[in-house]
């Protein structure tokens, strides 16, 4: 948005509010050939079907196939048709409908409002009384809408895939790996692009189905698909009958430019908007290929077995967040968007590339000092992991007694049992985080417990400015750039150069 409201690139700009009635009197005024919906984010979707009703020349995917993308019953039908699967799913209007679908899905499930942006009041509820509580207080909010009811696929890895379509051709620009597990919104996890040791039968199921929504709906222009892929636990026969493959969950379909787009135009050196606009205004993908170049893009011919050339660099998306600013908000992440902002690092060394996505994002990791720990228990396995690689690059394990436990159990030394928050016996984490003698902060919250447990820990360390991670995930990751900080050399390259090698390599 910064640059479509940049007087050295538009030619005119409107400061009027995204309704139908003052587009209407832009449109009257200034008589296009065409108006284009797919770069405004979901505002100017949902005003699609009016704009067209009124004669408006919507350009490039039909307002009916936004439409169709957009409902969820005729949605789901399309991809029953496609016979690719979406989480279970149903709509409720009332209590007794929520607890008939929550308990047939099974907890925990997935709820939010119809018609909100953003993750706006999506929560994970775990059990009955907690989806009462929610059911009370949505419904009495908006009662003419549904509450939105999914199974929730626990530790799923989830994935976001950009796509430019002409209505026959689907050229898959960027799959992109979420660092953070199902559950956090897409907004707030941190993703790499292209993704790091990925199976290529699970390359193969994204870029499959994409394209096949893509055709499906009929998108000319840009299309984002989100996927959640369970770790080796739905897998499905493999058509060709030799063992067995993943499955890939859809999430949700958007026919239009999603707030990846600019990360993966800057991470490939494609220039997708202009590749999508050209193809709105009627161009197709295997002209524009052929034509030689579009700013220094190449194609492959779309539809062509070959995939679009991955760089050899990685980039990591990661999101700025304001907890800083809000001292009374708790600073774990989930289903509704928090972030204020975006950023990235690149690198050869997927380590490096997520250290410098902190660094961009003010939350520089350190390369020594003292790490606190405090996981929940569905967290510790992983955690021992985390835990074996900070003892091996030499810092002070702190952790609460459970996950002391959990790490001593494993082999890995605690340095000091740090006490629960009201326990008399030695200093609190919150105690050691005001007397600056912790580093990092790594606190995943799961379920009601330890949610609640860990608020007064993580307040104060975004407070204090100490880095904080609240998913293994990002742990992992983190330790991995840790590494890779003390043992590589941190190298500032310009986006040309990595664009240069892509273009010699294709």
């Amino acid at each position: 948005e910064t640059v479509s409201t940049d007087y050295d690139t538009a030619d005119k700009l409107y400061f009027e509010p995204l309704t139908v009635e003052d587009v209407l009197h832009i449109v009257e005024h200034e008589r296009p050939e065409g108006v284009i919906v797919q770069f405004g984010g979901q505002t100017p979707l949902n005003l699609a079907l009016e704009l067209e009703a009124n004669g408006v020349p919507v350009v490039g995917t039909s307002p009916r196939s936004i439409d169709l993308a957009e409902d969820r019953e005729h949605f789901g039908n399309l991809l029953r048709r496609l016979e690719i699967r979406q989480p279970d799913n149903g709509m409720a209007r009332s209590l007794p409908e929520a607890r008939a679908i929550a308990e047939r899905i099974g907890y925990p499930v997935l709820v939010r409002p119809s018609y909100v942006l953003g993750g706006r009041a999506m929560v994970t509820v775990y059990d009955e009384s907690r989806l009462e509580t929610y059911m009370e207080s949505a419904i009495s909010v908006s009662p003419q809408h549904p509450v939105l009811i999914d199974r929730f696929l626990e530790g799923a890895q989830e994935f976001d895939v950009d796509a430019v379509a002409d209505g026959q051709e689907v050229l898959v620009a960027g799959i992109m790996q979420h660092i953070e597990h199902a559950g956090v919104h897409s907004g707030d996890s941190a993703c790499l692009l292209p993704p790091v040791n990925l199976p290529t039968e699970v390359t193969d199921i994204l870029e499959r189905h994409t394209r096949a929504i893509a055709t499906e709906l009929e998108v000319v222009g840009l299309l984002n698909v989100q996927y959640a892929v369970p770790r080796g636990a739905d897998r499905s026969p493999a058509a060709n009958g030799d063992g067995s493959l993943p499955i890939a969950y859809v999430l949700e379909a958007n026919p239009r430019a999603s707030r990846t787009v600019p990360f993966v135009a800057k991470a490939t050196g494609v220039p997708l908007v202009k590749l999508a606009t050209l193809v709105m205004m009627g161009r197709t993908l295997a002209d524009i290929a052929a034509s030689g170049s579009v700013d220094g893009w190449t194609g492959p011919v779309p539809g062509a077995e070959d995939r679009w050339p991955a760089p050899e660099h990685i980039s990591v998306k990661e999101a700025v967040l304001p907890f800083n600013r809000f001292p009374g908000v708790d600073a774990v992440l989930g289903p509704e968007m928090r972030c204020t902002g975006e950023v990235m690092g690149i690198d050869r060394r997927p380590g490096l590339a997520f250290a410098k996505s902190q660094i961009a994002a003010g939350a520089a990791l350190p390369t020594s000092g003292s790490v606190f720990l405090s996981l929940a228990d569905r967290d510790k396995a992983a955690g021992v992991i985390v835990g074996r690689r900070l003892a091996e690059m030499g810092f002070t394990i702190l952790a609460t007694r459970g996950t002391a436990a959990g790490l001593s159990d494993a082999g890995v030394a605690v340095d000091e049992v740090v006490a629960k928050l009201g326990d008399p016996e030695g200093p609190t984490a919150v105690a050691l985080l005001d007397d600056g003698r912790i580093d990092l902060v790594i606190n995943t919250p799961q379920g009601r417990g330890p949610r609640a447990d860990g608020a007064d820990i993580r307040r104060v360390a975004a407070q204090r400015g100490v880095p904080l991670l609240t998913t293994v995930a990002a742990a992992l990751a983190a330790t991995d750039g840790m590494a890779d900080q003390r043992n590589h050399p941190m190298e500032v390259r310009t986006l040309q150069e990595y664009h240069r090698e892509i273009r010699e390599r294709a």
